[in-house]
């Protein structure tokens, strides 16, 4: 079996000496010359770049063949950087291990669901429970920090490269020995097993290890609970491959911060928020949804979430792009001025920097239409001036490093939850996850208001921090989250709970009694049954309001109604209502909303609770967020509009160096940060 690895107890160093505001790039230098090498860095400096990741797909470059190592090209591009006075987050290659490797362990490559192991051409092909994987990974890992450890461009180290993006999940012999060992762990003996997976159902008790799979193709539905086991040891392992790299490393360097790139948002199977207590900088990458006309508001919910994981501390952006990426089916370039709103957006919510994938633009490859920061034609181009101007503007409100985002609402993620919500054998294939957490941060955003993503492990006094938390569709519920939201309403909180929630426990076992078992007692209600809608069906509320997806047959007991359903199955039957719990208030909604409806709701309970924009004076398309300091604050507006945006504000405008006093206009498409004569 391989070998796990363990925490560290090594002092986590945070960010050292990495530049703050960061910008730069993944920087590639195996693709081009070394008469290209010498333009770079005369181009980074020209555009202001302090910061470049170097080396995420060099293993075949500085291991072309099997314990033959040649750093002479990336000795030259450190020294190059160095002499420019750009600092370096040298990256672990172990992304994409080469063709001799995959030759020399053709057991390491990626089993699929059906059983058939995959061939070599990509990246991430490899199953991360490998030990051949492991074993040579940690001979590239090593050779690395031996020769840059102790480089003093060298100000951050990054592993892999957006872990798991590709292989989250393995079916091969060595998962399967894996996963058998990760069981052991966390339940203990077979009994126990077999108690959390509830195989008195369908025959499925197991009488011995060897007899544990991962859940793979079945002539039925398999085992949710053994399902929703597979992933936390999914998410787990691929941890432990980070771990394992950054423990090598820090044994050389334990004072250089070790991180690697999330997908927050749109990647399912990490827990990011596990994950990021082992980050010295919580890092994310983010990228628009071409398709979605609103992929804006999808990236202040990534932002918002990275902040999250963080605990609300400085993030950095690892990752973004100057215009189009390749890898949608249509991939719509950025119109001008949308780069440097998309960076600004990051900016204020958390990131200490803005970084792209990548430098310059590849001339071959899978990504060679993935835009750069220098694009194939050069300095003639509009996506280089605009970096330029982005550089221009970073340096101009770098004073925001290190300060944090001002935040009266809340919202739960919760990955298990995620996991669990979304498997098969629920009443309705609608009931989706982030979809509908994407929708309620929607509508906040809309109303003007900044929030917090925090996990469902949040306990009461990180909770009594905000006016309002809002709770989607906690499916899965520990008994510790329900005291946690309990005491926060006691302690006078306003929670608004959304359908199909504190149903069951960590193993996917339903809470005995009454639905919702775990918030039965705090919601002062009681579901008889659930009564799912049907494709495309809406239902009606008597408030105004329209439920689509689903609605429940609700009992109350303690709560109050404020609204309910005129049309569907659930006519009659309350569909709003709301307790005094404690000095505080929550409310439960029995269906999903549209849109219209929902941003309704929320405002409401914004109101309530007497939550305010960051500005007086912004409406739709007009985001607006505050970043606070010891010393000073700072209001950033993006207008996402094409009208002009007219504000409440007072301070001094640091983009364009103009004072600011009652009224701060920004013009359509443009970006505005000042910094407040007071603090609000």
């Amino acid at each position: 079996m391989t070998t796990r690895s363990s925490s560290s107890s090594v002092h986590r160093p945070e960010w050292g000496r990495v530049p703050r505001l960061a910008f730069g790039g993944d920087y590639n230098p195996d693709q081009w010359n070394r008469e290209v090498w010498k333009e770079d860095i005369r181009l980074m400096r020209q555009a202001g770049v302090n910061l470049v990741t170097l080396g995420v797909f060099s293993w075949s470059w500085i291991e072309p063949e099997q314990d033959r190592f040649d750093f002479s090209g990336m000795d030259e591009v450190v020294e190059l950087l160095h002499a420019g006075g750009i600092s370096i987050d040298l990256a672990t290659p172990t992304a994409s291990p080469p063709p001799w490797f995959s030759e020399a362990h053709p057991e390491a490559l990626l089993v699929d669901r059906t059983g058939r192991r995959l061939g070599h051409g990509s990246r991430q092909g490899f199953c991360p429970s490998a030990a051949g994987y492991r074993e040579r990974s940690a001979v590239v890992v090593e050779q690395l920090v031996r020769r840059y450890g102790d480089h003093s461009a060298v100000v951050l180290w990054h592993i892999g490269n957006e872990l798991g993006g590709y292989n989250a999940h393995c079916w091969c012999d060595a998962t399967a020995e894996a996963f058998r060992g990760w069981l052991q762990r966390r339940h203990g003996g077979l009994d126990e097993v077999n108690r959390a997976w509830g195989t008195a159902f369908w025959s499925q008790r197991y009488s011995a290890w060897s007899q544990i799979q991962p859940p793979g193709l079945t002539p039925g539905r398999v085992n949710p609970a053994q399902q929703l086991d597979f992933y936390r040891f999914g998410s787990d392992e691929l941890l432990d491959c980070y771990r394992a790299e950054r423990e090598l490393i820090r044994r050389h360097v334990p004072a250089t911060p070790v991180t690697t790139n999330f997908m927050a948002g749109t990647y399912k199977w990490a827990d990011y928020f596990h994950w990021a207590t082992e980050m010295d900088v919580v890092a994310n990458d983010h990228y628009l949804v071409a398709a979605d006309p609103d992929s804006h508001v999808d990236l202040a919910l990534s932002a918002d979430l990275t902040r999250g994981t963080a605990g609300g501390a400085p993030w950095l952006l690892m990752e973004h792009s100057t215009s189009a990426v390749q890898w949608q089916p249509r991939n719509k370039a950025k119109r001008p001025g949308e780069m440097l709103r998309n960076s600004l957006s990051h900016i204020a919510r958390g990131s200490d920097g803005a970084c792209f994938f990548q430098w310059r633009q590849s001339d071959s490859g899978v990504e060679k239409w993935h835009s750069s920061m220098v694009p194939h034609g050069g300095e003639d181009t509009r996506i280089w001036r605009e970096v330029v101007q982005l550089g221009g503007a970073l340096e101009r409100v770098r004073e925001v490093a290190g300060s944090t985002v001002a935040c009266e609402v809340a919202i739960v993620w919760d990955y298990e939850n995620y996991w669990a919500l979304e498997m098969d054998a629920h009443p309705s294939v609608g009931m989706t996850y982030a979809d509908e957490v994407r929708a309620w941060h929607r509508a906040l955003w809309r109303e003007g208001i900044t929030c917090d993503v925090v996990p469902a492990t949040a306990d009461a006094r990180t909770l009594a921090g905000y006016r309002l938390v809002l709770v989607p569709s906690q499916y899965l519920m520990s008994g510790s989250t329900s005291a946690a939201l309990t005491a926060y309403a006691e302690g006078g909180g306003h929670l608004v709970v959304g359908p199909f929630s504190g149903l069951v426990d960590t193993d996917d076992r339903v809470h005995p009694g009454h639905y919702p078992g775990a918030l039965r007692e705090l919601l002062g209600l009681h579901i008889d049954e659930f009564l799912p809608l049907g494709e495309g069906e809406t239902t009606e509320l008597d408030n105004g309001l329209a439920g689509r997806v689903w609605c429940e047959n609700v009992v109350p007991g303690t709560a109050a109604v404020e609204a309910s359903f005129v049309s569907g199955p659930a006519a009659g039957f309350p569909a709003l209502l709301r307790r005094r719990v404690g000095e505080g208030l929550v409310r439960y909604a029995a269906t999903r909303f549209d849109d219209t409806s929902l941003r309704a709701l929320l405002s409401g309970a914004l109101a309530e609770a007497a939550c305010t924009p960051a500005a007086r004076g912004g409406g739709d398309g007009i985001e607006t967020v505050r970043r606070q300091g010891a010393d000073a604050s700072w209001l950033f507006v993006v207008n996402h509009t094409g009208s002009e945006a007219r504000l409440e504000c007072t301070g001094f405008e640091l983009l364009n160096g103009v004072h600011v006093t009652g009224t701060l206009v920004v013009p359509p498409g443009e970006v505005a940060v000042v910094r407040e004569s007071r603090q609000p």
